[in-house]
Order: C-alpha cells, then structure tokens, then sequence
C-alpha cells in the first residue's frame, strides 16, 4: 500500500443530491444492516449540507491519498453519513470501516473553502459507530485493552515492572525479529511496536502539590501531567515544570487529576470521555490559577472542546467552557507571556539544525504553528528547515496506529522519510504519539536522529545542557 498522487478521476466530483447511492455503492448492503443513525445526537444535517463535494479535502487526507477510495475521504464520509441519515444506505459493519478509516487529524477541517465542521461531523458519528456495530471478538479484545489500560496510569504503572524484564531480558530483540507476534495479531504488535524504551523515570511519580517560581512570581499556572506522558515522557513534564519556573511560573500540580479524554472521546467512548473530563474539571477546580498548561497536542485540542463535549451536561456544561478557556498549550502560553530566562546555544558548534514536526491536534485542531517555531529560533544558534507535507498525518493519530496498523505504518513512513530529506540534525516533536511513531519508523529505516519536545530543548538551553 502506497500514498497515492492525486489525479483528476479520483478528485471527480460527487453530485451533491444523489439518490441512487446503494447502486453507486452496492458493497456497503449487507444482510446486517442498522437502519439508520439512532436519535442519540446522529451528525447534523446542517453540517452536513455545508459541504459541497468540492473535493479540496482529498489531497490533505491521509486515508485516502494511502487508500485511494472516495468513500475513505472526508467527502465521501459526508456522502455515507447523509445517505444513512436519509434512509439511503445502512450503517452497518461495511460502512463503519470507512469511518474507521478517517484518522481525525482535522486536515480537512483546515483546506475546506467552505468551512464544513468535519470534526463535528465524525465526532457525532464515532458514538454511532460504537453503539450500534457489533464488533469482531479480536477487535473488542484490542479496544477493551487501550481503553481500560491506557487512560488510566495507576493501572498503567504496574505494567512497567513486567515490561521492563520483557526488554531487559532480550524478548522484545526475540518477538521483533521473528515478528512472531505480528502473525498472532497485528495490533498487538502494532501496539508493542511503539513501546518506548522502559527507564527508572518511568516510575517517578512524586511531583509536589505546588513548585514556587524561581524569582519574581509572574503567573500561577496548573499543570496537565498526561496519562501516557507522565508514564513514557516524564522527563517532557519534568522540563515543562523547570522552564515554566524559570520564566517566573508558580506551577500546580493537582494530585487527582487523571486522563484528559481524549483517547475515548477520538473513539466514540462518550460515556467514559464524559466521566474524565469532569475528574479533570474537578481536579483544578479552586486552585486559582492564570491557566492551565498541557504539554501534549492531542490532550491539549480535547481539553480545549470540553465545552462541545459536556454541552448537554447541566452541572458540568458552564464549568467546562470555564475551564477550556484557561487551557493554554504550553508554546502558546510561553510564546505570549514571552521568556524571561536567558538562553545558551545547545551545540558547541556554530549551528544546529531542527525540523519542527508540526502534530495534528496542534496545528488543524488547535491552530497553533508559529509559536514553536518562534521559541525554537530564540536559542542561539537554532536555524530551522520545513519538511515538505508539513501538514499530514504522521499516523499515529492518538491509538489509530494501533487500530489500523498498515494505514498508518504507510503514513509513518513517508513522514519519517520527508523529516530526514531536510538534513536537519535532530527532530522536534511535542506530542507523545508522534514521537514514538516517529521513533518507530526511524528505527524500521535503520536511522539514528535525536527526537526531543520543543520543551526539553528550552530546558536544555536554560540550563546551558549541551547535546
């Protein structure tokens, strides 16, 4: 499987009123169809009458410039979501595949002219998706894993212990090179691909309540530890913590604070995404602070939709607008209160070359890209290079290289392989999942290139670390 040029029979347009679209696409009738969407907050009609099948979502679509199918795009989603919605096709095992395509990286959401909410759209249908289709046993094993595991370090936590003997003693070397585990399942293997290195800061979980500011007190922020972060990237929060310090920051810490949602709420787990945000909600609740930082894209965009996401909740619908109001990534935050701290080259050379790896959720969900750049090229020496398809998905797409391994395994590739075709010396990435894709694909190609968070090399340029 291959990414695809794209070329005028596949950019075809769909006529916008069709009403023969079983016999347009006569695989999606099965004998197991659900009628329609239920009355649960199906996707809007009104959206979906915004598009205009214009076709200039094709070309920023990962799915299908790898699949190369109209019905795994954004337009043909739309199509399949309003000829259910009509009674025109079922929503049954064959069309919930194609919306289990769609990575939600919001590609779409950034290139359509006519500014169709293709995140509302897939957000309205996941739930759809997940209440009404009957899932394969191996692919309610898989999920049921991640979504009872992942969003939940103290359960996450006592797995390190036997992970760390899996790679200690030569396992993993013994599953990789026999790919044993891919033939057993290869989502599993899929997932243990990403595994990042096992290290004694993966057990640290000791930060105080509250860390004053070095100097003058500026602001009193609270900080977002992560699930998966705080486990595989605790060094990433560790320098979040000491370059918000540096800056002037009083960092809070809420000890109850769990998972931000977003791995149920990407996958249509409402019920579960509901119940994590309001322990997050409740976490920082009081603690009167400025903002409230997360260092990780992804958690940071679902952070910030708290208030779409609990909009029908009457207790929480007020407080979660509150709170999304607050959320800053921390780029953004640093880059508008600017740095106080003085910053130090990080090489003893002259230069040092970093390709900045923009994550989806932070560049189409949350429009943020210049303020990374921006705080890279403010220590000494830095000289930035663009990859070319900045903008695409790199396939992780919060637990879809997991869920659809081969789609993602192609875009990883291909992304690895544009960050290394700028020369650049070392990768900058700030979302979790990117980077252990990234990782995974540079190790596939048998390339050695430091991946670092923007925030760790700030930190390393505050306290005059050399790489």
């Amino acid at each position: 499987m291959q990414i695809k040029d794209i070329n005028t029979e596949n950019n075809r347009e769909i006529p916008a009123k069709e009403s023969n679209f079983l016999q347009q696409n006569p695989h999606l009738k099965s004998l197991t169809d659900h009628p329609s969407f239920d009355s649960q907050k199906p996707p809007s009609p009104e959206l979906i009458d915004a598009c205009v099948h214009c076709g200039f979502c094709l070309s920023t679509c990962p799915s299908y410039r790898v699949i190369g199918k109209e019905m795994d795009s954004p337009r043909g989603r739309i199509y399949a979501m309003d000829a259910i919605n009509k009674g025109e096709a079922p929503l049954n095992e064959t069309t919930s595949e194609h919306f289990d395509t769609c990575l939600g990286c919001l590609a779409c959401v950034t290139t359509c002219p006519s500014n169709v909410k293709y995140d509302k759209l897939i957000a309205a249908t996941r739930p759809q998706v997940e209440r009404n289709i009957k899932r394969s046993l191996p692919d309610k094993f898989i999920r049921n894993l991640i979504f009872n595991i992942f969003p939940y370090p103290q359960r996450l936590r006592p797995l390190l212990i036997p992970l760390l003997a899996y790679q200690k003693l030569g396992f993993q070397k013994f599953f990789r090179a026999t790919e044993l585990l891919k033939k057993i399942s290869p989502r599993l293997a899929a997932m243990e691909s990403i595994l990042p290195e096992i290290t004694a800061d993966s057990f640290q979980d000791n930060y105080p309540t509250v860390i004053p500011a070095q100097g003058e007190k500026r602001y009193r922020v609270g900080l977002i530890l992560g699930c998966v972060q705080r486990i595989f990237f605790s060094p990433v929060n560790e320098a979040t913590i000491r370059v918000l310090t540096a800056n002037g920051c009083e960092v809070v810490i809420p000890k109850s604070q769990g998972c931000c949602a977003a791995l149920p709420e990407h996958q249509g787990q409402t019920k579960q995404a509901h119940t994590l945000a309001k322990q997050m909600i409740d976490s920082f609740a009081n603690t009167g602070v400025d903002a409230i930082i997360i260092n990780a894209a992804g958690c940071g965009h679902t952070l910030k939709e708290y208030g779409n996401i609990l909009q029908d909740d009457s207790e929480y619908s007020d407080k979660a607008k509150e709170f999304s109001s607050n959320v800053k990534d921390v780029q953004e935050f640093l880059a508008n209160v600017e740095l106080t701290a003085k910053l130090s080259p990080l090489t003893e050379e002259e230069e040092l070359t970093i390709v900045y790896q923009d994550a989806c959720h932070l560049l189409h969900g949350q429009k943020i890209s210049l303020q990374p750049r921006q705080l890279l090229q403010k220590i000494p020496g830095v000289k930035l290079r663009e990859p070319i398809d900045a903008s695409l998905c790199c396939g992780s797409a919060g637990v879809y290289n997991m869920l659809q391994p081969e789609i993602a395994d192609e875009l990883g590739q291909q992304k690895v392989e544009n960050l290394l075709n700028t020369g650049a010396e070392l990768i900058a990435s700030a979302n979790p999942g990117c980077s252990l894709q990234i990782k995974k694909h540079l190790e596939l190609q048998g390339k050695k290139m430091i991946l670092m968070h923007p925030i760790e090399l700030l930190d390393y340029s505050i306290r005059g670390v050399k790489l």
